[in-house]
């Protein structure tokens, strides 16, 4: 045991350092582009559901709810009692759905506004609709 144990300089410490941060500095966008794509296949999934709920509206009332009473109709119990969803629907930025009967680009319009929350916009920001 007379050998004396070697510690890390400070240079090399900083060395490894200096490689971490670079490796993170090219990972990390990665990540959080594949967090954002994975955000609109799940509002354009929600979005399947919510249309599916609102044609089953239709199935029973002989029309789809008014713009006025918005997706909250699918909540509500009406005169028959029903509910075709739990809770209003949101998209995955936990911004509400635009909904609109009757519909410019089919029977009705499904919008979410994208990560921004604002109309308009591009990239992960940009408009998402159910006819697309």
């Amino acid at each position: 045991m007379g050998g004396r144990e070697r510690g890390f300089t400070l240079l090399e410490i900083m060395v490894v350092l200096v490689i971490i941060g670079i490796l993170a500095a090219i990972i990390a966008p990665r990540f959080i582009e594949r967090a954002d794509e994975a955000k609109v296949d799940a509002t354009k999934a929600q979005m399947v559901s919510v249309s599916q709920a609102l044609k089953l509206y239709r199935l029973h009332h002989n029309k789809y709810p008014a713009s006025s009473d918005g997706l909250a109709a699918l909540v509500n119990p009406g005169k028959d009692g029903k509910r075709y969803m739990d809770k209003v629907p949101v998209d995955a930025w936990q911004n509400p759905f635009v909904y609109l009967y009757p519909g410019v680009h089919g029977d009705f319009d499904l919008l979410s506004h994208g990560a921004d929350g604002k109309a308009g916009g591009s990239g992960f920001d940009a408009d998402i609709g159910n006819w697309e």
